[in-house]
């Protein structure tokens, strides 16, 4: 299709039937079709993450570093929150005794509190595998179906398309500790919904419809919610700027529907949206630092790609489960073709600016090339103020690009085969195969995770704890955060001091930080840890031990085996005035007498 005059998304033909048995034959073979990629996709997404299926007791992403122990953490409490009847938004169990707000955290209640039998029964790395895998597999079935149904392109390309989103290099990358950037098959849905609307106009079904799956998409991820509506936006004023005689019929369309569908989605979440902004140990904004892209980072393969394995690239990643872009040259430059070839098509053009615009926010407020700082400033330097986006990773936007790279890829592909010559769907064949098999992901790799301390995994815990914290050693921090893991395997049985969360700090703005604001006697147990040397411990010192101790209305103090063990144990010692014991595994000490 080359006219300019196509629907942003054309609705697919209805082969003409005069039977109905030949009609339900054919519906019954595109079922079958339909449930082909589904199962492929499935299998796909179990073969990435199959390291931890394999070891799903204690088998640990080694890439994630702390993120799957609080993940595993979020889903942990949300099903506890379930079974005791309490507030999911809110938990004292770590940071006690102020607490943290999970609405604040991304805990994804729309996940963690529909799969919390799961936890309950099987545990929460069983919940963790099965929301990494159903996301991936799901918002690439999600897309194809998009595809199928509104671009009415064939099923082999949009499967072509539907793995591209729901396979990219950022979707692999993030589903090493980042499952509300890997279950966004919603994200598809709202797109088709919101296409419905603005060319058929509303109705009183997909109003409603709108306004819930928005909702929802709300409680499992805002941050991926707002690339995508970024991305979106771009796409539909790209496209209807190549089309203005359709601007008027999609606004007025528009008008009717998604207002009301906006105010339904924000009248079913505004408790949580309340609780989050102003709630409990709330904050207002989370400063990241420049986060941008390196522009390698734009052409290189992935790192857990075949070719990654085969050629990689100079290290301008972020950490492990920030790989966001990595598409490729071969894929930019396929989508280049692509553009050129279809340039009269208005989709076409919206596409390739989306992709263009996003990848362009991505890298930031300067440009990096290899590391290096070109000192030249670039359009997101006059967005990274503006509410709700500054405290968005901005290597993250290039995630709205996927997509519209996808779509381009979908549309060749269903023109290479629908032209006459031969050569051409061969040509186009090649091409794909070089573009996208060194994106083909490699197993994510796996751990087995340190086991769990006697005296938690067992009952000798309880004889230590009686209605107070448990203060570890050095405290849970975002640089270690398993005594989450413990307390899981004690049954949420008892509150942890610190731990690993995102919470206020103690500016008088509410700026975000990572972890619990730092006591004096948790810094310097951190120190000693680091030091590796014994420190001399003053009375202040002393007295101020006591006081946090009082603080975290600490029971117990927990030294397990890691380094610098015997400097930290002798640290404690001499802050507490008393030996430690060692039972389960551990060194203890029972400071109820001094709180």
């Amino acid at each position: 299709m080359t006219n300019t005059d196509e629907t942003v998304l054309e609705q697919p033909r209805t082969a003409p039937s005069s039977r109905i048995g030949a009609l339900s034959s054919r519906i019954r073979r595109w079922d079958r079709v339909d449930a082909t990629v589904a199962s492929l996709f499935t299998v796909t997404a179990v073969l990435v993450l199959q390291g931890q299926w394999r070891n799903i007791g204690s088998g640990y992403l080694y890439n994630s570093g702390q993120d799957q122990a609080m993940w595993e953490w979020f889903f942990a409490v949300a099903a506890h929150a379930v079974a005791h009847l309490d507030n999911p938004m809110s938990s004292d169990l770590q940071n006690y005794p102020l607490g943290v707000n999970l609405m604040a955290n991304t805990a994804m209640f729309g996940l963690s509190i529909p799969l919390a039998p799961v936890t309950l029964i099987f545990g929460p790395t069983v919940t963790w595998a099965i929301s990494l895998t159903i996301g991936l597999a799901g918002t690439a079935y999600a897309w194809y179906w998009l595809f199928t149904r509104r671009v009415g392109a064939s099923k082999p390309a949009s499967a072509i398309g539907g793995a591209l989103c729901g396979f990219a290099p950022g979707m692999v990358s993030h589903a090493n500790g980042h499952p509300n950037f890997v279950v966004l098959f919603l994200l598809p849905v709202i797109a088709s919904l919101v296409i419905g609307i603005a060319q058929n106009g509303a109705t009183k079904k997909n109003t409603i419809a709108l306004g819930l799956v928005v909702a929802l998409q709300i409680m499992l991820g805002e941050e991926p919610l707002l690339i995508f509506a970024m991305s979106f936006g771009v796409f539909a004023v790209a496209y209807y700027l190549g089309r203005p005689r359709s601007i008027a019929a999609a606004l007025k369309n528009a008008s009717k529907g998604l207002p009301l569908a906006a105010v339904l989605a924000l009248a079913l979440v505004a408790f949580p949206l309340y609780w989050q902004f102003l709630g409990p140990q709330s904050y207002s904004f989370l400063e990241h630092g420049n986060m941008g892209n390196d522009a390698k980072a734009l052409f290189q393969f992935p790192t857990q790609s075949i070719g990654g394995i085969a050629t990689p690239g100079q290290n301008v990643r972020i950490n492990a489960t920030e790989e966001n872009a990595y598409l490729g040259w071969p894929v930019l430059v396929l989508c280049l073709i692509a553009t050129g070839w279809m340039w009269r098509e208005a989709r076409v053009r919206a596409a390739a600016v989306t992709v263009v615009v996003m990848s362009v926010l991505s890298l930031g407020s300067e440009l990096y090339i290899g590391k290096r700082d070109t000192g030249i400033e670039l359009p997101w330097k006059w967005f990274s103020e503006l509410p709700l986006v500054e405290s968005v990773l901005e290597t993250r936007f290039v995630l709205g690009a996927v997509p519209a790279v996808a779509l381009l890829v979908v549309l060749a592909t269903d023109k290479a085969f629908s032209r006459g010559l031969r050569p051409i769907p061969a040509m186009w064949s090649i091409a794909l195969a070089l573009a996208l098999i060194p994106l083909v992901p490699t197993p994510l790799q796996t751990v087995v995770r340190s086991p769990t301390p006697q005296f938690f995994a067992g009952d000798e815990w309880k004889d230590y704890v009686s209605g107070g914290s448990v203060v570890t050693v050095p405290l849970p921090r975002p640089e270690d955060a398993r005594p989450l893991h413990w307390q899981i395997d004690a049954d949420m049985g008892f509150p942890l001091a610190a731990g690993y969360f995102v919470g206020p700090s103690d500016h008088a703005d509410k700026k975000a930080k990572y972890g619990a604001v730092d006591r004096p006697t948790a810094l310097l147990l951190g120190s000693v840890q680091d030091s590796g040397t014994v420190p001399d411990i003053t009375a202040e010192q002393r007295a101020q031990a006591v006081e946090d101790l009082k603080f975290w209305n600490a029971d117990v103090v927990v030294l397990p085996r890691g380094k610098n063990n015997s400097v930290l144990r002798a640290t404690v010692d001499s802050l507490l005035g008393s030996e430690a014991e060692f039972h389960g595994g551990v060194w203890i000490w029972d400071v109820r007498p001094l709180t």
